[in-house]
């Protein structure tokens, strides 16, 4: 599988079967995401920062709601969680989505802004790679995300949703959850080539660049 991540928390995941993309964003962001292609969109809340479904081309399925949906062999659970942070009923839930590719596991966590219920996460077990918020204001920052994190034991973890040169968002720098999490400074790479054979035995925090 590639992972590319084109800034906020879009992302494609792209094997040779199928292509999903991730909560495509809206120019205001700041990011200068390119047409995308892909058979599957994945929308964690109804927001322009979230939803700009216009970007990706192909026809692809619009996921934006819980439940269990199979795409071109590509299974997807979505899971409702509330939108603490922000009082603003017509945006709805967040939904946390478990991307499965013939049995790797990738879980999105959209904009999650709190740390969920043990009872809501306990069906996100054994996951290889978990892309998740660590900016803060309106998501989880990088404590609550260390902590997440000690429960889902993913393999590799991905952050996203944090203050770049390219958005103008209040947002903390992805430098505080690295630090939070005990790492060396590493240098990011431009995308995340991985499959079940190459998976750490401990888990790794990959820093990945946004794509333009």
């Amino acid at each position: 599988m590639e992972i590319i991540w084109y800034g906020h928390s879009c992302f494609r995941l792209k094997t040779r079967g199928a292509a999903v993309v991730t909560d495509p964003c809206g120019k205001d962001v700041g990011y200068s995401v390119p047409r995308l292609r892909a058979d599957i969109v994945t929308i964690s809340h109804d927001h322009p920062h979230y939803n700009n479904c216009g970007l990706v081309q192909g026809d692809p399925k619009i996921i934006d709601g819980p439940g269990e949906y199979e795409v071109k062999g590509v299974f997807i659970t979505g899971i409702a969680t509330p939108l603490k942070r922000i009082k603003a009923p017509e945006r709805g839930k967040n939904i946390l989505y478990l991307i499965d590719f013939d049995g790797l596991k990738v879980c999105h966590l959209g904009g999650l802004d709190h740390v969920p219920a043990h009872a809501q996460i306990e069906p996100f077990t054994d996951i290889d790679i978990l892309l998740i918020p660590v900016g803060a204001f309106t998501t989880i920052g990088a404590g609550q995300a260390a902590e997440i994190i000690s429960l889902l034991e993913p393999r590799i973890v991905v952050p996203m949703h944090y203050k770049t040169k390219a958005t103008k968002l209040k947002l903390e720098p992805v430098t505080r959850f690295v630090r939070e999490m005990g790492l060396p400074e590493a240098g990011p790479r431009d995308s995340l080539d991985v499959d079940k054979n190459s998976l750490p035995s401990e888990t790794q925090v990959v820093v990945l660049n946004y794509r333009e």
